[in-house]
């Protein structure tokens, strides 16, 4: 059967992209941020996934505020990068994985979770910068991508508790598929950071160090923190946190920490990673 073997958090800032694509890697600037991403890149070469299930949150590039919403699932063969204004990225078109994807939106449905099925879309920076970021500059991305697109735009965002719930469904989801697929599930979005108003460039270190700390050690405490915890903690644009919390849910209860980065700042935004491993035989949830 398919199965769950890792988890990525990252943050997907849209500066990441534009340094990546104009080849600022080893500037003075954005050195530091890149080379935290090394041996991650290193790792997950020799993982090598088929599939990754990528959640992010889009950008007012596929859907506007006109229709938002809260959890959808892209089903299609591949998905066409966004042009958020200034062109698309020069990286390459997604690939998906519609049979593992329609067997998820089945499952997650059946399981309660009204998922929006999505047949076309395009993806913006939320989805392709952690792509750049873990497989570097290629010509075709190494894996297949499952994007579960998450409102954290539009009040009012999902739960923590229901993303975490999201990401155990997930896990049935991917452990009831017949084929023998290795599959990683990456949470993307935040640290914390404000984009607007009075507050803007906001970040709160100490707040970040104990939600990197608590991913993998307590993360029942992270399921608990509610909207106005997170705005008043970690910005406006911190809620994008509570997709961490699906990746963390489709790990299970044990798990190990291969990686973990924190680097200040990125645009006016912290940014962190972790990778962890799921454990080797958690079986069924």
């Amino acid at each position: 059967m398919a199965r769950i073997t890792a988890g990525v958090t990252t943050s997907h800032v849209p500066a990441i992209g534009a340094a990546f694509d104009r080849g600022e890697e080893k500037s003075d600037y954005w050195a530091p941020l890149f080379e935290g991403y090394e041996w991650s890149k290193k790792w997950i070469s020799e993982e090598a996934p088929d599939v990754v299930v990528l959640v992010y949150n889009d950008h007012a590039s596929a859907f506007s505020l006109e229709m938002i919403p809260t959890f959808a699932i892209g089903c299609a063969d591949t998905f066409a990068v966004a042009d958020e204004g200034f062109g698309a990225r020069p990286v390459p078109d997604v690939v998906g994985h519609p049979e593992l994807a329609c067997h998820m939106a089945q499952s997650l449905i059946l399981d309660e979770f009204d998922m929006t099925v999505i047949n076309q879309m395009d993806v913006d920076h939320g989805l392709t910068v952690p792509l750049s970021l873990m497989f570097g500059k290629v010509d075709a991305w190494p894996v297949k991508v499952i994007p579960i697109a998450v409102n954290v735009v539009q009040y009012p965002p999902p739960t923590g508790e229901r993303c975490f719930k999201l990401g155990e469904a997930i896990r049935r989801a991917v452990e009831s598929y017949e084929e023998d697929l290795n599959v990683q599930v990456w949470g993307t979005g935040g640290m914390s950071h404000q984009l607007q108003g009075p507050r803007a460039g906001l970040i709160n270190q100490p707040f970040d160090h104990a939600f990197l700390e608590n991913m993998n050690n307590n993360p029942q405490a992270l399921r608990s923190i509610t909207h106005l915890e997170y705005l008043r903690e970690a910005g406006s644009e911190g809620i994008e946190l509570v997709m961490w919390l699906i990746m963390r849910g489709a790990l299970g209860e044990r798990c190990a920490e291969l990686h973990r980065f924190y680097h200040v700042p990125a645009s006016n935004t912290a940014v962190g990673h972790l990778i962890l491993e799921a454990p080797k035989s958690e079986g069924p949830a």
